[in-house]
């Protein structure tokens, strides 16, 4: 398996909080959304959101540890598998003055055809850059 080598920061919004004070369970798949997102404009650019579409068919999240407002945290994000037509990005994000794990998590993309409504291959030209920035199996 490879090592992360994608990460983005996110400071813990008060909004991003429950009633108990701490980062709301849903809210981790929006910093995996977030870390997703800048992965993507990183290896492809923004002009890519229009070129490739996919949607996400699976997300998982597991809770580690609780984290608070003001905190930073670094989310750290890879393709770890890629298959004929999705792809699996997995998840760290860790408190970055302590380095205690937070959560880790997986999210499953399925490349999809908008105008067909049905998924299709991962395209070459895709593959073949993750392959390169990640050095995963194909």
């Amino acid at each position: 398996m490879s090592v992360f080598k994608f990460s983005t920061n996110i400071e813990v919004r008060f909004r991003d909080l429950d009633a108990l004070g701490h980062v709301n369970n849903a809210v981790y798949l929006t910093y995996f959304e977030i870390a997703r997102l800048h992965y993507w404009k990183q290896l492809f650019g923004i002009e890519a959101f229009d070129r490739y579409s996919f949607v996400v068919v699976r997300a998982e999240c597991n809770y580690r540890s609780p984290a608070h407002s003001g905190e930073m945290l670094k989310v750290l994000a890879k393709v770890s598998e890629l298959k004929n037509s999705s792809f699996i990005f997995e998840y760290q994000i860790v408190e970055v003055q302590t380095g205690r794990l937070v959560a880790d998590g997986l999210t499953v993309q399925a490349c999809f055809d908008p105008e067909e409504k049905k998924t299709r291959p991962i395209p070459h030209e895709l593959r073949k850059r993750i392959l390169d920035f990640e050095k995963v199996e194909a």
